[in-house]
């Protein structure tokens, strides 16, 4: 754990009415008396104060020291304070020129650097302030887009997933003292045979487990991101679609066949829900496949990547073409379960006839007009609400929270099988609460401490 006291801009670099720069550690008072001239602060007492500058420089108020800015300051007192150490915080005027005299300053202190992506959240984690889930959690809501992304990680940060995963760790442990009882005191008065009558409590344990991982990834798709691709034939308006479901004109349109080549991705929120809606290239495989064209061969590999992102999506928006009589082949292949069916350009003419299985679920829109984009919005959110659904349970939110609960959950299986050896079963029921331990850190976590904290942003 370092000593260094550290410093940084916990809000955006830019012009603002007000910045907070955050200062860590055990010179964090000595510092703010530095920069005020006073001697006294009461911890959680908010402070209108001169900040001063008594490095050399050429032009000087009368006192001898250069007048920065005039800011409001706060010093938290360890143990109280987001870190556990003593914490200031300065909020001068968001000018660049304060900020970055206000950062020389600083640096210029004896025993004080610029902090680290995630430094301060790692302090706190290191004085058991929150536990390594909680503070994920803290990054999670820093890049919150949604409603949902920002109910999900405050959920987390305030410590759901913790509780849970606590709770399983001291039944595994209360498990593990009976079973190595057992073993280290046979001769004592103990319950014949204690690994049986731990068994249903155990198999009860794993299937708790088994049920959260059985969530359909809900968590991870709320953090990261639900995929739709947007597919159909050449000029059905795909690319129209997105940009007028982005408001904004991400995607090249032309009524040239084969415009869109590779993948456009755009950022949506939908009902609350992440959307990442991938625009992608027209399906006309069988003529492209017959021309040796350069410009057919680039054609083909887009659509490819077409179809394979349409395999790996959430969700499919298979757009169809009203003005034409046939639909498209290639994109009646692609209509499943995860499919909603748009038809486009009704302000011409509909003379589309699509299967009845197909039909009776299609959204009729113009993208020209902008008719039936509210219903398509409403239905895109439905199908999201479905898919994702509702939980009262904490839900996952990391692939190593997944992995390491699979590798938990496995372990106790082992413990539970039939004519286990006490001494196996304990090792097993060891091993599960190290990896349990593993996703809120309490056990064997030096290792993952880089990985978790290096994409925070600075000053968090």
């Amino acid at each position: 754990m370092s000593s260094d006291t550290i410093f940084a801009l916990a809000t955006p670099p830019g012009r603002s009415g007000v910045a907070v720069v955050r200062i860590s550690g055990a010179q964090a008072l000595p510092m703010l008396c530095a920069l005020t001239g006073r001697s006294e602060f009461t911890p959680r007492r908010a402070y209108l104060c001169n900040l001063y500058d008594s490095r050399e420089h050429e032009e000087k108020i009368p006192s001898g020291r250069t007048l920065l800015d005039q800011a409001l300051v706060l010093y938290f007192a360890a143990p109280s304070s987001f870190t556990g150490e003593d914490v200031v915080e300065i909020q001068p005027h968001g000018s660049p020129a304060v900020l970055r005299d206000l950062m020389d300053a600083l640096a210029s202190m004896q025993g004080a650097r610029m902090a680290e992506p995630g430094e301060f959240t790692r302090r706190a984690f290191e004085h058991g302030k929150m536990d390594l889930t909680e503070a994920e959690a803290v990054a999670d809501l820093i890049h919150a887009e949604t409603q949902m992304q920002r109910a999900q990680a405050l959920a987390q940060m305030n410590g759901q997933l913790s509780s849970l995963y606590e709770d399983w760790t001291d039944q595994l442990k209360r498990a593990l003292a009976h079973v190595e009882a057992d073993l280290e005191f046979p001769d004592e008065d103990m319950p014949e045979g204690i690994l049986p009558q731990l068994l249903p409590q155990l198999t009860q344990l794993a299937d708790a487990i088994d049920d959260h991982l059985d969530d359909n990834n809900r968590g991870e798709r709320l953090r990261d991101g639900i995929h739709v691709a947007v597919i159909g034939a050449p000029n059905a308006g795909k690319s129209s679609l997105v940009n007028a479901l982005a408001q904004r004109d991400v995607a090249i349109v032309s009524s040239m066949a084969g415009t869109t080549r590779d993948i456009i991705e755009v950022h949506l929120d939908v009902g609350g829900y992440p959307v990442i809606m991938a625009d992608t290239a027209g399906l006309r495989p069988e003529q492209i496949a017959q021309s040796d064209d350069a410009q057919d061969l680039i054609e083909s590999e887009g659509i490819k990547r077409a179809l394979d992102r349409a395999r790996g999506a959430d969700l499919k928006m298979v757009v169809f073409d009203g003005t034409e009589v046939h639909a498209n082949e290639d994109s009646l292949a692609l209509c499943d379960a995860r499919t909603l069916v748009v038809v486009n350009k009704i302000e011409e003419s509909n003379r589309l006839v699509l299967p009845d299985a197909i039909a009776k679920d299609a959204i009729f829109i113009s993208v020209k007009s902008g008719q039936g984009l509210d219903t398509l919005l409403a239905r895109m959110s439905e199908h999201l609400e479905k898919m994702i659904g509702q939980r009262e349970a904490p839900s996952l939110t990391r692939q190593r929270h997944r992995t390491a609960l699979e590798q938990a959950q496995s372990h106790i299986v082992a413990a539970c099988a039939q004519n286990r050896l006490p001494e196996l079963a304990a090792e097993d029921l060891r091993l599960a609460v190290r990896y349990i331990g593993r996703i809120t850190g309490r056990v064997d976590v030096e290792d993952l401490l880089d990985v978790i904290f290096r994409d925070f942003c600075i000053g968090k």
